[in-house]
């Protein structure tokens, strides 16, 4: 017999120590919003809020073979997958969790380079990234990967094209220069659905920030919310996190 009070929600992501990102993070959102999360492990990480050392990663087959137990005994229906070692390893892992449960839905936090610098990815963004996003429930850039993930300059436009495949929510937070007003964007086929304004935060700046998003999202619609409630429901958490602290290490609240 399992829990049946609340919906499962599975994260993919990476081990940050520091618990500021990666499934540490993410597991924390999940518990706040009453959905039960669970992790697999994708890739282990040397660093802490304000230093990226290493990482080493987790080999596909242990990650699927992480995975499988999980499936064999809860029903999942919102997986967030976060650092991930390859765009050929993402195609992998999204066609796995479809054939597992073909009405799942996959929320992909594009992580190219930690906060604090390190970029994880040396090969080009274009590898499969067509059939993964047609995956996705939800895209989740930040400006600066909506443009490497497609080339273009304009972050907007850029999310407008990726949105031709699945929903975008674009985060604002990270676009120069920096404005008094920081606004996300909920896209999808090429036109703005929502937006979401909030103002800048002078100590708003956050290690695992992206993390935290997708997460809430997730927890979003594994209660049954529409997207738009979605939106708007992890907006006002991230205004929460991103005002608890003057620090890179934020507190989650209701």
């Amino acid at each position: 017999m399992i829990q049946t009070e609340r919906p499962y929600v599975l994260s993919i992501a990476g081990l940050d120590p520091s618990a500021g990102a990666g499934i540490l993070a993410d597991v924390k959102v999940f518990e706040l919003n009453q959905v039960y999360g669970l992790s697999v492990c994708t890739a282990l990480t040397m660093q802490h809020d304000a230093d990226f050392r290493a990482l080493e990663w987790v080999p596909l087959p242990t990650i699927l073979d992480q995975c499988q137990p999980l499936f064999e005994r809860y029903p999942i229906e919102i997986v967030k997958v976060g650092l991930i070692e390859s765009f050929a390893v993402l195609d992998q892992l999204t066609g796995w969790l479809l054939q597992q449960n073909p009405g799942i839905q996959i929320i992909w936090d594009p992580i190219l380079k930690a906060s604090a610098g390190f970029t994880f990815h040396a090969e080009s963004p274009y590898v499969a990234l067509e059939t993964v996003l047609r995956r996705l429930r939800i895209l989740t850039p930040n400006a600066w990967e909506a443009q490497q993930l497609t080339g273009i300059d304009s972050p907007l436009e850029a999310a407008k094209v990726l949105s031709q495949y699945c929903l975008v929510y674009l985060k604002g937070g990270h676009v120069e220069p920096v404005e008094e007003t920081v606004t996300d964007y909920l896209l999808w086929e090429g036109e703005v659905l929502a937006a979401y304004p909030a103002p800048h935060l002078p100590q708003g700046e956050k290690h695992g920030s992206g993390c935290v998003l997708s997460s809430a999202l997730a927890a979003g619609l594994a209660k049954g919310q529409s997207i738009s409630e979605t939106g708007r429901s992890t907006r006002q958490y991230m205004n929460r996190y991103l005002a608890s602290t003057p620090y890179l290490l934020g507190f989650h609240t209701l």
